[in-house]
């Protein structure tokens, strides 16, 4: 079995899981390749491990059966820019808080590989967003599981987002921004403005204003066979577009429209997991406080 792992920092208290970790992919023979910044914060945590080939981009990533990442949420987000088409299943084991994608606990993951070994798990494909725009605006990765955001920068005044379905006018947002997530992102920023729960295997794209100054404007779910396209007004000429946690400053030439990727994130799932148990487990979905 081949095995890519990328990760960021864990804390102490983590380090005896991951070492168990490691130890367990060398007993079991299991080929693996590491991130580059991953290994040096290894070494510097001293993880006693074999010595494992390194990639430093995306183009060295070896064929591997499963893509595992260390870390939080974040991490598993830019790990999916790592893979991008190849669709390498991806095992997130959480180090960080939430973990609503990264769902494996550190002193579970030698579970979670014999889980792997024995083929007791599944696949989760998750539909991604792609950005078209006549710029590069995120060197060659244009593309984000959670969710596209237009938002203003460095100016107090509210920008005004002219929103299009297939060409056909649908509203000027008045707003801070304006967000069109995934069914995956509709648990994230989304979520934070206000937006609906979409389960994952829902054919739907959210779009979402973040902080409307008109009280009637709400979010709306469309199909993710449309392709949504912005025109931006605001008294600044620059304001941020933003793929997942990657963001950058563009002028209000910039065409910009989004519709569903191409290709798909594949998560691994245990059998045991599903999407209603960690909606309920980590955002605490029904959750009466006075029980």
């Amino acid at each position: 079995m081949k095995i890519v792992i990328h990760g960021r920092n864990f804390k102490e208290e983590t380090k005896p899981y991951i070492q168990e970790l490691f130890d367990e992919l060398t007993d079991r023979g299991v080929e693996i390749q590491l991130s580059e910044p991953f290994e040096l914060f290894l070494q510097k945590m001293g993880i006693q491990k074999k010595e494992t080939a390194i990639y430093s981009s995306r183009s060295q990533i070896m064929d591997a059966d499963f893509f595992f990442s260390i870390g939080g949420d974040g991490t598993l987000l830019e790990a999916i820019t790592h893979i991008g088409s190849r669709q390498i299943p991806i095992l997130g084991i959480n180090t960080g808080r939430l973990g609503f994608l990264a769902t494996t606990a550190p002193e579970k993951a030698g579970n979670a590989l014999d889980n792997l070994f024995n083929g007791h798990y599944t696949f989760d494909d998750r539909t991604m967003i792609h950005l078209e725009s006549d710029r590069d605006l995120f060197e060659g990765l244009p593309f984000g599981l959670n969710e596209f955001t237009i938002t203003r920068r460095d100016t107090s005044s509210m920008i005004t987002v002219h929103t299009f379905i297939d060409g056909e006018y649908l509203n000027s947002y008045w707003a801070d921004g304006l967000i069109v997530s995934t069914p995956t992102g509709s648990t994230a920023y989304s979520l934070s403005c206000g937006g609906p729960v979409v389960l994952p295997q829902s054919s739907n794209l959210i779009i979402t204003p973040v902080s409307p100054h008109n009280l009637n404007v709400r979010p709306l779910v469309v199909s993710d066979s449309s392709v949504i396209s912005f025109e931006i007004e605001g008294r600044s000429r620059y304001y941020l577009v933003s793929l997942d946690s990657r963001s950058r400053a563009v002028d209000s030439t910039v065409q910009l429209a989004v519709r569903k990727e191409n290709f798909k994130a594949r998560l691994v799932k245990m059998n045991h997991e599903n999407f209603l148990y960690t909606l309920r487990n980590k955002l605490n979905w029904g959750y009466d406080v006075r029980n």
